[in-house]
């Protein structure tokens, strides 16, 4: 009887036993496994936001992948790129004209060669320079006849012989006559004076500089006023430049250009901003003036002009490439190098200039940015976010 129920119970208790420890590992279970979870979770959101926006790759990545890295330009307010021509200094451009109509009988400079102030530059031949230079003579010879009455009336009436009537009016003669005089020789000399002969009058140069326009040839026939040769003192020349209104707004005299060439480069300044718009090309004309001492700068030539543009930038704002930035989810981003790639940026635009954009905020100057390839590495977060999402 007691092995028969010692041998129910035992089958009986062992049951419950393991009932219980069976439900005991599987309670246990549930809980470890919930701890684990939430604390996977936790340590994953954290991880997760570590890791937003980073783009991890080495730096044998980056070179194959063509990723270009600079820093970012601080100071200015920015500037713009533009083409601009080199022309003569309006101040120091002389047009050089026939004052009176004639043949062309003498050109004495060419196109490019130098020339100094009061030099015969020019000879017109023709009836008018006759006529002029004829009126001198016959001036001067009424002079010298007046002159000669003067002295003689003062010698009778120092002698008591003519009345003071006749010498009044021997001075009076003497005085029209001199003026008929320097009346005929300033309408010589307005016209060129000179010339070596009765019919011609010789032109002089009004400033010194090089030619640079000669649009007549010998032996043509003028009009009075037409342009015989355009000189300029090139020791100085100007940047004919046009800007959009939007820019134009932003540029004040004394804005420095840098003047930008094959193998030279200058410094200019704006001395000139239309304030109005040319009514063909819709522009604001702009006018810098430049240094040309060396005669390093030929006028009509193309060159590349970088402007400073004044505003709201400020001495110290940061400009970076155009390419520098890309949009992601809506926000404006740049790559800033890190230790194990590099973290997309979030950064605030100001106003662009030329192949730059300001940055109001989120860049300090000093870091390390994608200059260039910056889509590529959009591109890699994007697939990291992808993987993310699966």
């Amino acid at each position: 009887m007691k092995t028969i129920l010692t041998g129910g119970v035992l089958p009986f208790g062992l049951a419950l036993l393991l009932a219980a420890c069976g439900s005991a590992p599987e309670g246990g279970n549930e809980t470890a496994g919930n701890e684990t979870t939430a604390g996977a979770g936790a340590g994953g959101n954290d991880a997760a936001h570590a890791d937003e926006g980073a783009v991890t790759l080495s730096a044998d990545q980056i070179a194959a992948a063509g990723v270009q890295i600079g820093r970012p330009l601080t100071g200015g307010a920015g500037t713009i790129d533009l083409p601009a021509t080199i022309e003569g200094d309006p101040q120091g451009t002389q047009v050089v004209s026939a004052a009176i109509g004639g043949r062309v009988v003498s050109l004495t400079r060419n196109l490019g060669q130098s020339v100094g102030r009061g030099q015969t530059i020019a000879v017109i031949e023709s009836r008018e320079a006759a006529q002029l230079k004829g009126e001198v003579e016959a001036s001067r010879a009424r002079l010298a006849l007046a002159n000669s009455n003067l002295g003689r009336e003062q010698r009778l009436f120092a002698q008591r012989v003519s009345p003071e009537q006749d010498l009044i009016a021997a001075r009076t003669a003497a005085t029209e006559a001199g003026i008929a005089y320097r009346q005929a020789q300033s309408q010589v000399s307005a016209a060129g004076g000179g010339g070596g002969g009765l019919n011609r009058l010789g032109i002089v140069a009004p400033i010194g500089g090089q030619v640079i326009a000669r649009p007549v040839v010998l032996g043509q026939t003028v009009a009075a006023d037409s342009e015989l040769y355009r000189i300029a003192n090139l020791g100085r020349v100007s940047l004919a430049l046009n800007l959009k209104p939007e820019d134009a707004g932003r540029v004040k005299p004394g804005n420095i250009v840098t003047v930008t060439a094959p193998g030279r480069q200058a410094t200019a300044r704006i001395s000139f901003v239309s304030p109005a718009l040319d009514s063909q090309t819709r522009q604001v004309p702009v006018i810098a003036t430049l240094d040309n001492g060396g005669g390093q700068w030929r006028v009509g030539e193309p060159v590349t002009a970088s402007v400073q543009l004044s505003g709201s930038g400020g001495s110290t704002a940061v400009r970076v490439p155009t390419t520098a930035v890309q949009t992601v989810e809506g926000k404006s981003v740049v790559f800033v190098r890190t230790a194990k790639g590099f973290q997309a940026t979030p950064v605030t635009l100001g106003d662009a200039a030329g192949d730059t954009v300001i940055i109001r905020s989120g860049l300090t100057g000093q870091e390390q940015i994608a200059t260039i390839g910056s889509f590529t590495l959009k591109a890699e977060l994007g697939k990291g976010e992808a993987a993310h999402e699966d």
